[in-house]
Protein backbone atom coordinates (compact mmCIF):
# COMPACT_ATOMS: atom_id res chain seq x y z
CA UNK A 1 0.00 0.00 0.00
CA UNK A 2 1.52 3.43 -0.84
CA UNK A 3 1.28 6.19 1.68
CA UNK A 4 2.63 9.43 1.30
CA UNK A 5 3.36 12.28 4.56
CA UNK A 6 4.72 15.62 4.89
CA UNK A 7 7.81 15.62 7.19
CA UNK A 8 9.31 18.67 7.94
CA UNK A 9 12.32 20.22 6.39
CA UNK A 10 14.68 19.45 9.10
CA UNK A 11 13.33 15.97 9.51
CA UNK A 12 13.81 15.10 5.86
CA UNK A 13 17.00 16.47 5.63
CA UNK A 14 18.09 14.28 8.66
CA UNK A 15 16.55 11.00 7.01
CA UNK A 16 18.13 12.24 4.00
CA UNK A 17 21.69 12.86 5.32
CA UNK A 18 20.99 8.75 7.28
CA UNK A 19 20.37 7.34 3.62
CA UNK A 20 23.24 9.02 1.83
CA UNK A 21 25.67 7.63 4.76
CA UNK A 22 24.25 4.61 5.20
CA UNK A 23 23.24 3.46 1.07
CA UNK A 24 20.32 2.39 2.32
CA UNK A 25 16.76 3.99 0.96
CA UNK A 26 13.85 6.66 3.14
CA UNK A 27 11.87 4.41 2.91
CA UNK A 28 13.63 1.60 4.37
CA UNK A 29 14.14 3.87 7.58
CA UNK A 30 10.49 5.16 7.20
CA UNK A 31 9.44 1.31 7.21
CA UNK A 32 12.05 0.59 9.87
CA UNK A 33 10.54 3.54 11.97
CA UNK A 34 6.65 2.21 11.56
CA UNK A 35 7.52 -1.26 12.65
CA UNK A 36 9.76 -0.52 15.65
CA UNK A 37 7.59 1.90 16.87
CA UNK A 38 3.76 1.15 16.28
CA UNK A 39 3.47 -1.29 19.39
CA UNK A 40 4.37 1.71 21.56
CA UNK A 41 1.73 3.73 19.42
CA UNK A 42 -0.55 1.33 19.89
CA UNK A 43 -0.15 1.11 23.99
CA UNK A 44 -0.14 4.56 23.88
CA UNK A 45 -2.72 5.69 22.51
CA UNK A 46 -5.03 3.24 23.28
CA UNK A 47 -4.52 3.10 26.73
CA UNK A 48 -5.16 6.73 26.77
CA UNK A 49 -8.68 6.20 24.99
CA UNK A 50 -9.39 3.66 27.36
CA UNK A 51 -8.15 6.23 30.45
CA UNK A 52 -10.71 8.34 28.99
CA UNK A 53 -13.57 5.71 28.80
CA UNK A 54 -13.13 5.02 32.67
CA UNK A 55 -13.36 8.75 33.16
CA UNK A 56 -16.49 9.21 31.20
CA UNK A 57 -18.04 6.03 33.53
CA UNK A 58 -18.02 3.84 30.04
CA UNK A 59 -15.36 1.79 30.82
CA UNK A 60 -16.17 -1.04 33.85
CA UNK A 61 -13.39 -0.95 36.80
CA UNK A 62 -12.51 -3.39 39.65
CA UNK A 63 -10.39 -3.44 42.67
CA UNK A 64 -8.14 -5.94 43.26
CA UNK A 65 -10.01 -7.14 46.04
CA UNK A 66 -12.33 -7.69 43.61
CA UNK A 67 -10.27 -9.40 41.15
CA UNK A 68 -8.69 -11.80 43.36
CA UNK A 69 -12.47 -12.96 44.55
CA UNK A 70 -13.59 -13.43 41.30
CA UNK A 71 -10.45 -15.31 40.48
CA UNK A 72 -10.77 -17.59 43.83
CA UNK A 73 -6.93 -15.68 44.77
CA UNK A 74 -8.16 -14.61 48.51
CA UNK A 75 -5.87 -15.20 51.03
Amino acid sequence: MATSIRLDPEIEQRLDRLAVQTGRTKAYYLRELIVNGIEDLEDFYLADATMERVRKGKENVFTLEEVERNLGLED
